[in-house]
């Protein structure tokens, strides 16, 4: 899990989220407001919100375009849970929130199969 991950906040460009997303080396940016998750942008919402609409992305505040349906999880649960909650919502990340929406961590697919597939391995070559 990544913690404490960076955000952005409302009224921030999607210029903004798409250089956070480069610099993290992530397709995703989780907006906050005072520290509670309200969304997120993806490179994906971008594409389809921004560019292919043709909106001026300086102009584009990321409440604009942002994904509000949100799955998450919360800390207590594992890795297995998260695995199936990615896999029954075909997500790739998942935000990592407290009871009062408190954005913690994330976490990402390819993250939880790289780990499952450690574990794998090494009880098989152990």
């Amino acid at each position: 899990m990544f913690v404490k991950p960076r955000t952005v906040k409302i009224g921030d460009s999607v210029v903004e989220a798409a250089k956070l997303m480069k610099g993290e080396e992530t397709e995703i940016a989780p907006i906050v407001e005072d520290g509670r998750l309200i969304g997120v942008v993806t490179d994906h919402d971008i594409v389809l919100r921004v560019v292919a609409e043709g909106r001026d992305p300086l102009a584009t505040r990321v409440e604009d375009v942002a994904s509000r349906d949100l799955v998450t999880i919360d800390p207590e649960q594992d890795l297995d849970d998260a695995l199936a909650v990615m896999t029954h919502h075909n997500v790739k990340h998942l935000p990592v929130i407290e009871e009062d929406g408190t954005l913690v961590g994330m976490v990402a697919r390819a993250d939880v199969l790289r780990h499952v597939v450690a574990g794998r391995t090494e009880s098989v070559f152990a």
